[in-house]
């Protein structure tokens, strides 16, 4: 009986407090405008940030299961002053010749590839030609492995064309389907800076990463590469693990082979950067993560504000219906009553803002996610959060002036004009 009495009265305090909004719309708009803004703010930023990294994460993902990368440049590079540049560009270029004792001292690696993006350029077949904007690189057999790249049509290279220093090609999905658009590509020939190749495979589509395919490219051996641009070619190092359970021991050993190659004086820092999809992700998702704080901050004030509006609002209101209270109190009306009415209608006021600005903020965040092709994200946890610091922010300001409306004095208010 008690809680059937508790939600009668909490009922009736709702249809109230919705009349009171609901009679005052242009006051109740422009009041709930600062926590729509506010709430519109982070939702925008966590949409849009959990439907880019959403994709992006999986776009990371362009290397091989357990497999890391040395490479002399960290993978993001948060701090961009000139000394750190410097710090970086005096680093060792990785040769042929690591690699070689990579693959002959690390016990415990399955594989070691060895590859080199050298140019960029124009590519011709018998039928059309590319943009010069296509990568050139040389890969070992390994490379194909490591990097997660699987062939559709025909072969990889294998290790006969490096000892043999064969002009074969591999070709990237979207480059064998502008250059040989209704037939295979299999057998035929390719034309790069004058030289031809016979194309032996073309890999399976990888999509884009950050905008940019990474099925324009054609990959010959490495051994041929070097033959055309000299043993000191400047290559790039992958190495995959036996399993994610000798990950960690892999890239220890890797990196005490390599500190010996390179002569790195013990008690000196590396002298390289080693890069994995795990490593990247979590350099990805620390920069996020200052993003969300600066857009928690900069809501927080949004709703701060907002906040000081309602209570502001609030006091008005309880000065214009000072003389509805006193009837109300005459009657009986108990002061929780009062109290519980102007409380809901300050909750109800931010709800209304917050589900408006939780809509707006999912809305234009997924238009961003649009623009890059990734799906739509609803963040429900975030909803919810925004909905939950919307009834806060009511109950906090709103505190103030209901417990003024509950302790009018009855006499005094009926006597008010």
């Amino acid at each position: 009986m008690r809680f059937h009495l508790f939600f009668s009265e909490l009922r009736e305090a709702f249809l109230m407090a919705i009349q009171s909004i609901s009679g005052h719309k242009l006051r109740s708009s422009l009041t709930l405008l600062g926590i729509l803004i506010g709430v519109f703010s982070i939702i925008l930023v966590m949409t849009a940030i959990r439907a880019l990294q959403g994709n992006i994460e999986r776009e990371m993902t362009q290397m091989g299961t357990d497999t890391f990368q040395f490479q002399r440049f960290p993978a993001i590079q948060v701090d961009d002053d000139m000394e750190s540049n410097e710090k970086y560009l005096r680093r060792k270029k990785f040769y042929l010749k690591d690699a070689l004792a990579l693959k002959e001292r690390v016990t415990l690696a399955r594989h070691v590839s060895a590859s080199s993006e050298r140019v960029l350029g124009e590519v011709r077949s018998q039928f059309r030609k590319t943009n010069p904007d296509v990568s050139f690189r040389g890969y070992s057999p390994e490379s194909f492995e490591t990097r997660n790249l699987v062939a559709a049509e025909g072969r990889s290279l294998v290790q006969g064309d490096i000892d043999a220093v064969r002009r074969v090609a591999v070709l990237g999905a979207e480059l064998a389907k502008i250059l040989f658009p209704h037939s295979t590509p299999i057998g035929d020939w390719v034309q790069f800076n004058g030289i031809r190749y016979t194309v032996v495979g073309v890999l399976e589509p990888k999509g884009s990463i950050f905008g940019r395919s990474q099925d324009s490219f054609m990959a010959i051996p490495i051994s041929t590469l070097m033959n055309l641009y000299g043993r000191e070619t400047p290559i790039t190092i992958q190495i995959q693990a036996t399993s994610r359970a000798t990950f960690d021991d892999t890239i220890e050993q890797s990196r005490g082979v390599l500190r010996t190659v390179r002569r790195v004086p013990p008690g000196e820092g590396d002298d390289f950067e080693i890069m994995s999809n795990d490593s990247l992700i979590t350099q990805f998702r620390s920069i996020t993560l200052a993003v969300r704080a600066g857009a928690g901050v900069i809501s927080s004030i949004a709703l701060l504000a907002a906040g000081i509006g309602i209570m502001n609002i609030m006091l008005v209101s309880v000065t214009e219906r000072t003389r509805e209270i006193g009837i109300r109190r005459a009657i009986g009306a108990k002061k929780r009553s009062i109290m519980t009415q102007f409380i809901l209608e300050a909750v109800v006021l931010c709800e209304l803002g917050g589900v408006v600005g939780i809509i707006l903020g999912i809305l234009a965040g997924n238009l961003a996610a649009f623009a890059l092709g990734t799906p739509p994200v609803f963040p429900v946890d975030w909803a919810l959060i925004g909905l939950a610091v919307c009834s806060l922010v009511g109950i906090g300001f709103g505190t103030y002036p209901a417990w003024k409306a509950a302790n009018l004095d009855p006499i005094e208010s009926l006597r008010y004009e």
